[in-house]
Parts: structure tokens; C-alpha cells; sequence
């Protein structure tokens, strides 16, 4: 789901399992079944498609969801499949509504996937499979049940004739997992007129579980900003046998150390300050009292001091910046020459990426460091938390899940909702689907999804863009 090693949703609430209360004798919330088999006819379907960027063919995949919807109805000038390049295809459909209806909604999901060696999983990774509750394969979680459960809904609610006050677009693109022809960037470039809408919804957001519970239905309005740093210090060296002073290593090490004790200012955006103030509820009476005493202005000191201690709160407070890989030496018996680091970083948006390397420049305090950008930063700003959009999420959360809250949240890492921000479209995202929080397996062996949360899923996101299309 997220290029630049985005961190999953759920495991921004784990700390929620403590203290909010289960939701027994939740209700069975499904679409009719006609539609429940439609989308797991088509989320098999995409799943053994093969859509890695190193073998796979991503428009083969929009092809075949293509030809669903043509098969269902769907006029060709509403259908397109296009490619950035020779099998990097992605699709574009739209559902109209009235003419005079206002500005269409997106639906965003990406139907390429990371790489999965046969080897290192116990099932095929590129064979979709039933199995003990869940469906398994590459994919499953990331992103293709969410492009299976657009194209199905969008075929139901064909079927149904629904009186639409907006057109529903869905995008299904290619290489948002760090491929080199992104399919967003792509079509905002070329074909920005099949894109347009009011709002879209992506990934980025979803329900927790623990232990069988669900603990919240979060929606992602920010992200953060990829940037890697990479860190240098040269020397003459010479032999191991006369040790010098200024040795490279010994340099480098006292500026990451220096780097790593660094806390960045606390910023709030009101995406996160929406994010503190409503965990505030749902915490302890002592983390409580720290997200509000962040809150403040200027924010409480021992407040810092007590979230900080929390990866998931730090992170969401500041821009963070961390080691991540270290290179020195050329001989055993020889003084370091070179030592080089790389420094991630994770800016908060609205943050100038100069202005965190000058930070880090200045923490560093090593004379002699150098400190260079090892890409361009990608910065996109928050999607405005309205009523509009939060209203239904909230209402429809309740209806299927009762009790269970609804959290904006910013990730802390990327999605190709950053491409639309930038062009001037807000994007939520959510989806309805829960997930285990300690079992956390997109990207990795044996990726699955509850079968029950599909299909909740599924129903979810019905309502959802019905809602936010007016049904009359």
C-alpha cells in the first residue's frame, strides 16, 4: 500500500486495545449476495494476476476489471484502460450521476503489488485462497481488496439505478508501491479531465482489531514526507597499526548519536490535533491528561516528555528523523577513509525539508559532516476535516459497528494520496476493513484479510459513497 515503507494504519491504535470496551453482539452487515460473490469473484480475479513491477502486468489487471464493467452495462466512452507505459496500464470508469449534480467523487485504490518470493511463504502468494476464515495471497490487504470491493459496488449500484446527485469515478493505477510510472502522476498529467472530483477516498484509513474486537475506524486526512538524508565524513585514513584523532567513524558515530537524542518541535495540524483530542476520551486518565496538555499553546513540556516515550504519539506530534543504514571502511587493517549514513526522515507536512536538514546540521555539530538530500521530497497538505465527509463516515460507523469511534489520523508515511492533495483534490482515506493490529502481514508472508471484513467491508463502502453521492 505505501511506497517510501509506510507504516500501516493499524498499528497507529494499538494502544486503544486497553481501553476500549469490545462491542459485543456486533451485527452481521452485508451487501446482497449476488454482489458478495461479484467482488470475490473479481478479488480473486486480480489476486492471480500477477502485478509486481519486476514480472508482472498491472494492465492486464485494469483490462480485466475493464471488461467486468463493460460486461455490466457501463458504456465504452465511461471505460478507459490507460497505460503509462507497456503494461503499467490503470483504469479510469465512471458512474454518472445528474448533469446538473455537483463535482464528482474518486474512488482511489492501486492494483499493483510488491514483490512476493514464492519461497518465503507457505501458500502461493500469487493463488487466491480460502482458508480458516480469510483469504490469502499478494495483495489481499494491499491494495487489491479494496479495488475488487470499488468495482463491485460501482456494478451494484449500476444495477440498481440509483439517482446519483454526482458522477462516482474509480481509479485503479499502477505502481504506487515504488514503481518508476505511477499511475496517479500519470493521469493528473495526461489525462487530468477522468480524475477530477470534489474529494476521493483512498487507502490510508481502516478498522483495528484486537483479540476479535474492533477498536476504531480511523480516516486518514495528512501524511507525512519521505525524506532520506545521506551523512559523510571523509578522511585520509592510513594504517590501523597508528591510530588518529579524527577518525571517520568515530566522527560519524558521536553526530548519529547526537541526531538520535534529538527531539524535533511539536506542530499540530488540525488533522492531528483532531487526532489528540479525541484519543483523549479514549486513554487512561494519565495519557489523557498529556493530549490535552500538548493541546496548549505553547504545548505542556512534561506532556512532550510523557507522549514521546510512545512511538505512535511521537510520531504523530513532530517531524522524526532516524538512522537507518551505516557504511565505513575498506580494510581491516586500515584507518576509515569514508563513513556514510543514511537518515530518514519523516516531516511533518507543511514543514520546509531545508529547514529539518539545517536542524539536523546543527544537532550534528561535526565539523567536516556533510549532509545531502538523497531525493526530492514530495510534501502535500492536510485534507480539510469536514463535516460533509465526516459526517457520514460517523453516522455509517455507528449503524454497522456501534460504540466504535472514528479517529482522524496522519500516517506517517505516503500513499498516492499525496499526488491528489497536491493537485487540489482532497483525500480521505478509509475503508471499513478491520484488521488484526498484531498481525500485520501486507508486504509480508502470507498476506490475508478476514473474510468477514471484506464483505463488512464491501457494505461499508456502499453506504459510504452513497451517502456522499445524495442519493435522493
Amino acid at each position: 500500500m505505501m511506497c517510501s515503507g509506510a507504516a500501516p494504519v493499524v498499528g497507529l491504535l494499538a494502544w486503544l486495545a486497553l481501553f476500549i470496551p469490545a462491542v459485543a453482539g456486533a451485527q452481521e452487515n452485508r451487501s446482497p449476495e449476488r454482489y458478495q460473490h461479484l467482488a470475490r469473484a473479481l478479488f480473486e480475479e486480480l489476486v492471480e494476476i500477477n502485478t509486481t513491477n519486476s514480472v508482472g502486468d498491472n494492465t492486464a489487471a485494469a483490462q480485466a476489471m475493464a471488461d467486468r464493467l463493460l460486461a455490466a452495462g457501463f458504456p465504452a466512452e465511461d471505460v478507459h484502460v490507460i497505460e503509462a507505459a507497456p503494461g503499467k496500464g490503470n483504469l479510469v470508469a465512471r458512474l454518472r450521476g445528474r448533469e446538473a449534480g455537483r463535482d464528482p467523487i474518486l474512488l482511489l485504490a492501486h492494483i499493483d503489488v510488491v514483490e512476493a518470493n514464492p519461497e518465503d511463504w507457505n501458500l502461493d502468494p500469487f493463488s487466491f485462497i480460502e482458508q480458516d476464515g480469510y483469504f490469502y495471497g499478494r495483495g489481499t490487504a494491499d491494495d487489491k481488496d479494496e479495488s475488487a470491493i470499488h468495482v463491485a459496488n460501482l456494478i451494484r449500484m449500476h444495477d440498481e439505478g440509483l439517482a446519483l446527485d454526482r458522477d462516482v469515478i474509480i481509479a485503479l493505477t499502477a505502481d504506487e508501491e515504488g514503481g518508476p510510472h505511477n499511475g496517479v502522476q500519470y493521469l493528473l498529467e495526461h489525462r487530468r479531465d477522468l480524475l477530477d472530483a470534489e474529494f476521493a477516498l483512498n487507502e490510508g484509513g481502516g478498522g483495528a482489531l484486537k483479540n476479535g474486537r474492533r477498536l476504531a475506524n480511523t480516516v486518514q486526512a495528512s501524511e507525512k514526507v519521505f525524506q532520506s538524508f545521506q551523512l559523510e565524513i571523509t578522511n585520509p585514513g592510513g594504517h590501523s597499526s597508528l591510530p588518529r584523532q579524527d577518525n571517520a567513524i568515530y566522527e560519524l558515530s558521536q553526530a548519529l548519536v547526537r541526531i538520535g537524542a534529538h527531539g524535533f518541535p511539536v506542530m499540530l495540524n488540525e488533522v492531528t490535533r483532531a487526532y489528540f483530542e479525541r484519543s483523549a476520551e479514549l486513554v487512561d486518565a494519565e495519557t489523557g491528561a498529556a493530549m490535552r496538555g500538548i493541546l496548549a499553546s505553547p504545548p505542556d513540556a512534561g506532556s512532550i516528555v510523557t507522549l514521546a516515550a510512545v512511538p505512535a504519539y511521537n510520531s504523530r506530534m513532530r517531524t522524526t528523523c532516524v538512522a537507518t543504514m551505516l557504511e565505513a571502511g575498506h580494510a581491516q587493517n586500515a584507518l576509515p577513509q569514508r563513513a556514510q549514513a543514511v537518515v530518514n526522515c519523516r516531516i511533518l507536512p507543511g514543514q520546509d525539508p531545508t529547514e529539518v536538514q539545517a536542524e539536523l546540521e546543527a544537532v550534528a555539530d561535526q565539523p567536516g559532516l556533510m549532509i545531502t538530500p538523497m531525493n526530492s521530497p514530495t510534501p502535500s497538505p492536510p485534507s480539510p476535516l469536514i463535516d460533509e465527509v465526516l459526517g457520514p463516515i460517523e453516522r455509517i460507523t455507528e449503524e454497522m459497528w456501534p460504540g466504535v469511534p472514528v479517529v482522524p489520523t496522519m500516517s506517517t508515511g505516503a500513499t498516492d494520496g499525496l499526488y491528489l492533495r497536491n493537485a487540489g483534490i482532497p483525500v480521505y482515506g478509509v475503508s471499513g476493513l478491520f484488521s488484526d493490529i498484531d498481525d500485520v502481514r501486507s508486504h509480508g508472508q502470507d498476506e490475508r484479510i478476514l473474510i468477514r471484513s471484506f464483505f463488512e467491508g464491501q457494505e461499508f463502502l456502499y453506504r459510504l459513497v452513497k451517502a456522499l453521492a445524495s442519493v435522493e
